[in-house]
């Protein structure tokens, strides 16, 4: 085999070579952004859950009788129009296609109401109170604290699927496809002062 056969073998193999290390890392990079898309859908699931314990705990509080009427009716209000309200899905996938419908108001509503009833006396009569006060109040502080976790958590996947979706081999390649952009969940969602330690 001459020199030049040789030369053009080499540069063969080499071009060969970059072709499957580019088609590796593209391969690679779409899987780990389908993989981000996903849990990001999974985190929405699970603060969509967390805001219905969350309301379910404060309903159940309000309907407990150790509250005063005129504030069990404000937290039953609250907690019913956050359990109205639902995460809205597109397509018979349960987790693709998610979208948290414009609930950061009612969710803020609620939280504001907990804010409001749960003043510093009220929490001290009912941990000190019976066992049904206790116990619900209990309920509605560990819902409320995993809400707060639900919400960050699904934010920074969020922001990992947007900073990933920024770098310039995902958008020449288009390797994030037909899907939509995540967007963060912002609302209030701060434990009532009484509450924290």
């Amino acid at each position: 085999m001459s020199q030049t056969g040789i030369d053009i073998a080499q540069v063969a193999a080499v071009v060969v070579a970059v072709l499957v290390a580019v088609a590796w890392y593209l391969s690679y990079s779409a899987s780990r952004l389908d993989r981000l898309h996903a849990k990001v859908e999974g985190s929405l699931s699970t603060l969509d859950a967390q805001l219905v314990r969350r309301a379910e705990a404060t309903l159940e509080l309000a309907n407990s009788g150790v509250l005063d009427p005129a504030t069990s009716l404000l937290l039953a209000d609250a907690a019913t129009g956050s359990l109205e309200r639902q995460t809205e899905h597109i397509g018979d996938d349960l987790l693709e296609g998610q979208h948290f419908a414009g609930r950061e108001g009612v969710e803020s509503d609620l939280t504001e109401a907990l804010n409001l009833a749960l003043s510093p006396e009220v929490v001290a009569e009912l941990r000190d109170d019976d066992e049904l006060g206790a116990s619900a109040l209990r309920r509605v502080e560990s819902a409320a604290l995993r809400v707060q976790m639900a919400r960050r958590f699904h934010n920074d996947a969020v922001r990992e699927v947007r900073r990933v979706r920024t770098k310039a081999v995902v958008r020449a390649f288009r390797l994030a496809g037909h899907a939509e952009l995540p967007e963060p969940v912002e609302f209030h969602d701060e434990l009532p002062a009484s509450l924290t330690p």
